[in-house]
């Protein structure tokens, strides 16, 4: 235990951390709470390793800014901002800053819609035809060669339905378009889908006219699968995407900044990236998230704050529950973070974005299922493109969210900061 030896100033540092995290995300730690206790799992020297990492990305400009919390037993070890919110106005980072999460929207969508199979009104085995009729009719690709040699797409029927089991894990045979060179793959970006300011109902008609990049459960194959999961939860609940959410889990957590776009009021809030170091893949049609549009990506469309994450986080970590109000059962959130894709399945793993060899993939996240010094097994996360990433780890009763708008940087320095956080824990 380290806490008798860390040095005054740290002290300090981690008290206005504290008062910052209590304000920014609503926690109630006791008046005989001291920055000492809730530190004592990790080194003062680790944490200032870690805080000077970042530091030094931002001091350099390889990334703007970013936002840092890491939280143990249900208290803040580190919480600090870094660097610039706008690098144009040089506006300094700030604890409410809004980032695009990208597809750290797509751990709530599954959180959403596994609230919906503990309601009963949807089984995991669920065809999903049985809600969006359209994908009855859905085909699968098949590539071949024509008599002079061309790759040439052709269909077949799909041997069983998309299972609501599918949407979840990412087996649906539904892809994106902005990865890969293969027909299918190149068709997803030249066929409209990201025409005209629809809403989930015309986006899930225009993916189930596509044909499926393979089979229904045969490939982990990263995609649109969450977005059409949101169009699931629309027709079930009677509500759209982000009323659902909002009534069952953003307003109830007190996710009060995590929407589909921002208010004007809330502009200047808005995290942006260096010049030149913006996501510009098909899926980037969300646009600027202070325009309303009537689509509301399940997948990759939601904006928030980093407190507003740590609310989620937290209530996954402690089972289903926060401050005495259950979200999900909690055998709902171990089936969840378990393997899914296990080999009893059979199922392949695409070689774009499957998240490794040490791990696998659940219900909405990744899972890790080797341990891999210091990284434990058990371990669930996830990230988006634009640089935000989060992880909960069970065993050592801790989460960490970091909030950037660095797509260009994200995986470095998600892999680099990662492995300080875990020098700094000492076990």
């Amino acid at each position: 235990m380290t806490g008798p030896r860390r040095t005054s100033s740290f002290v300090a540092r981690s008290a206005a951390a504290l008062t910052l995290l209590t304000f920014a995300i609503g926690l109630s730690p006791s008046p005989a709470e001291s920055p000492t206790t809730v530190a004592s799992g990790f080194s003062a020297a680790g944490l200032d390793h870690v805080r000077n990492y970042i530091r030094n990305e931002a001091a350099t400009a390889k990334i703007p800014g970013a936002v840092l919390l890491i939280q143990q037993h249900g208290h803040p070890v580190l919480f600090e901002s870094f660097g610039l919110r706008n690098p144009d106005s040089q506006t300094p980072m700030t604890p409410d800053s809004i980032f695009r999460l990208y597809s750290m929207s797509k751990p709530v969508t599954s959180v959403a819609a596994m609230i919906l199979v503990d309601d009963g009104s949807v089984a995991l085995d669920d065809p999903v035809s049985k809600f969006i009729p359209a994908f009855a009719e859905t085909q699968v690709a098949v590539e071949k060669r024509d008599d002079r040699g061309h790759e040439v797409l052709v269909t077949e029927p799909a041997a069983r339905p998309i299972k609501i089991l599918d949407l979840l894990r990412q087996t649906s045979g539904i892809t994106y378009g902005f990865y890969g060179d293969s027909p299918v793959r190149r068709l997803y970006p030249e066929s409209g889908l990201f025409e005209g300011d629809f809403d989930n109902a015309q986006f899930a008609e225009r993916l189930a006219k596509l044909p499926l990049a393979e089979q229904p459960g045969t490939l982990w194959d990263y995609g649109h699968s969450t977005d059409i999961l949101g169009r699931v939860i629309e027709v079930v609940s009677g509500q759209s995407l982000f009323e659902f959410e909002k009534q069952r889990l953003l307003d109830p957590l007190g996710m009060h900044d995590t929407a589909f776009h921002v208010d004007d009021a809330k502009r200047d809030r808005v995290v942006e990236p260096l010049p030149g170091d913006r996501f510009k893949g098909s899926i980037a049609g969300l646009g600027d998230p202070v325009l309303r549009r009537r689509w509301e990506s399940g997948g990759a469309g939601m904006v928030g704050t980093i407190g507003d994450y740590a609310r989620f986080a937290q209530m996954l970590l402690n089972g289903g529950t926060l401050d005495g109000r259950r979200y999900l059962k909690p055998e709902t959130v171990k089936l969840m973070v378990s393997d899914q894709l296990g080999p009893i399945t059979k199922i392949a793993r695409d070689q774009y974005y499957f998240p490794g060899d040490d791990s696998s993939f659940g219900l909405g996240f990744a899972v890790r299922t080797v341990a891999n010094p210091p990284l434990p097994a058990g371990e669930y996360r996830w990230d988006g493109v634009g640089g935000t990433f989060f992880f909960v780890d069970p065993q050592d009763d801790l989460f960490v969210v970091c909030m950037m708008q660095s797509p260009s940087q994200r995986q470095r320095i998600q892999v680099e900061l990662k492995a300080l956080i875990y020098q700094a824990l000492q076990k």
